[in-house]
This record gives structure tokens, sequence and C-alpha cells, in this order.
């Protein structure tokens, strides 16, 4: 029989006279890892209908306009009607597993250093789930909701470009002017009552709107707390004092300040974006048993799908050329 031993000297950090020095680690682990990101708390969270998720829009209220006015004594009225359409949204799922090995649980549990990492594990796996629906909720890269193209969620990014509102903001114009512009003309709307509630973008825009409006007007924008615990940059505009939210997971593409950057942000009227749901909002977990590789299996899942009511009226794409 031959024996075969590790040596100390590989683990040990230092041999000496009454001493041995092992490697010991801090029991928590350092994690800044990012879980979330702010639109996914604001939008509204609705039950889905059925799959697809099926809803009407009201396009047109009926309205008699100038054939309307008629004589008062010979009344003649005029048949009317209002608009509406049938839209849907398919639902999608994410999901993801975890497996954890019966004997690495064991020996963790017997050296008992880090007792929470099982459970830790399972809850950054949901985060994962999380993140990855987050980032989709503006950038899926499904191309329709009546003929879905991939297994991502159609973007909201996607849907508001696709409602055909958008403004490029050339290198020589005004960011904020532009905004402020685009506001004013959504709210002036002879057709909708359209009341903008937020403007999205990545944080670089957003320090650019706070370099423009210092070098131009010497204004420092006022600060505000909206729900969810975000305090805020707010611009003053015809709806109101919005939010500037800055979201990571608007991406960006060039170097701003080459003249071929473009950095896009968004006024929404959050009421109108919905995320439909199947089942619970929140993605559920469920334990697949210990099969013969001796693993528990935790899977998490989640189903359903945004969609951005009013893409043709109640909000705009802002194109920004940097």
């Amino acid at each position: 029989m031959n024996a075969t031993f590790a040596d100390i000297h590989a683990a040990a950090d230092y041999i000496g006279p009454g001493a041995i020095e092992v490697p010991l680690y801090q029991t928590e682990i350092f994690d800044i890892c990012r879980r979330s990101s702010p639109f996914g708390q604001r939008i509204k969270q609705v039950p889905a209908t059925g799959h697809p998720s099926r809803f009407f829009e009201e396009t047109a209220i009926p309205n008699p306009g100038t054939a309307g006015f008629v004589n008062p004594r010979s009344i003649s009225p005029t048949v009317v009607a209002p608009t509406r359409i049938e839209l849907a949204v398919p639902l999608k799922a994410i999901v993801a597993q975890i497996n954890y090995n019966l004997f690495d649980m064991e020996l963790g549990d017997q050296q008992k250093q880090f007792a929470y990492l099982q459970a830790k594990d399972l809850v950054d796996t949901v985060s994962g789930v999380m993140v990855a629906h987050d980032v989709a909720l503006w950038n899926g890269n499904d191309t329709s909701l009546s003929a879905p193209t991939t297994t991502q969620y159609m973007g909201c990014a996607a849907q508001i470009a696709a409602g055909g509102n958008s403004v490029t903001v050339t290198t020589s114009m005004k960011i904020v002017t532009t905004i402020k512009t685009t506001v004013a003309d959504m709210v002036s709307s002879t057709g909708y009552y359209v009341r903008p509630t937020a403007i999205y973008a990545n944080p670089v825009l957003l320090d650019l709107i706070d370099q423009e409006m210092m070098a131009d007007y010497n204004v420092v924008l006022h600060t505000d707390k909206i729900s969810a615990g975000f305090t805020v940059k707010m611009l003053s505009t015809q709806a109101g004092d919005l939010p500037l939210i800055p979201d990571w997971s608007l991406p960006y593409t060039g170097t701003p300040g080459t003249g071929n950057a473009v950095l896009p942000a968004y006024i929404v009227t959050e009421d109108l974006i919905e995320y439909h749901w199947l089942g619970d909002p929140a993605p559920r977990i469920y334990q697949l048993g210990l099969p013969n590789s001796m693993t528990y299996q935790w899977v998490a899942v989640k189903f359903g799908a945004p969609v951005v009511k009013g893409a043709n009226f109640a909000h705009y794409q802002v194109l920004v050329d940097r």
C-alpha cells in the first residue's frame, strides 16, 4: 500500500516555532453586483389574460365633427362610432438552474465557514433572472408582438421606435431644448390626453444634460424623490417636472465627444407600459429532487412580457448624437 500525503506547506501561510498559520477568509463575500433597474419597478404589473395576453385600444372617440352641427328646427343626426383595435402580447419565459452537489454541501456544512452560501447562491440565481429580465425590458431582440421571431421580449425601446415617434438631436442642437419641445408636442396632441411621466436614459447622457444646463444656462437641475426610493434630477417641461431617471440597462454606441456616439433617451408615460405576468410577477423557485448524480437541482422560472400601450402617441424616442 502506497500512502500519499499532502505537504502542509501548500496550504500554510507560515510555519515556525510555536506557530502554524493557515489561510482563513472573511465569512462575508464582497458583492456589489448589479441586480435590478428602476424601470421594471415603476411600470405596471398586471396578470396576463392568456397566451397571448390580449387587450383592446380605443384610437378615436365618436366625433360628429362639423357635420354634427345642424339646424335645431330640422335635426338630422350624424351616425358615429368609436374606433377600437385588438392587440396582444405573446408571453415569454426566462429560466435558470443551479445545482448543489451533495458532497460539496456536506463539506461546506462541516467546515462552517460559509454557512449562508447555499442560500446566497440561490438568491443570486433569482437575481440573475431579474437582471436578464430588466435588460430585456428595454433591449429584448424580438421584432414583433403579433408574429414573434425570437424567444426574448420585444423590448420597450423597439416598441416605442416601431410606434414612429422619434427625434434626432444632432451635434449642433441642444439636448434639453429638443426634449422640452418634444414633450410640448406630445402634450399638445388633439386626439389623445398625453401626460408623460418620466425620461429614461443612460447616466452618461444625463451627465451631458447636466453639463449643457450648467454651461449654457448656468442652471443646476434640482433633485426630488420618486417612487421606488430613487432621488433623481428633475427637468421642467410642459408636462410638469419630469424625473430624469438613470438606467444602466439603456446602452449607447460610440464614444461621446467624438461626434459618432448615439445616446438614446425615452420620454415615457409609465402608466401605459405594462408587464403581463403568468403565475406570479416574481420569479418562482422549483426543486427538482436528488437524481442519480446526487445533486440538488433548483430552477428559477419567470413567465411574462412587456407591452407599450399607445406607442405611437404617448411615448417618444430621442436619439442624441454627440
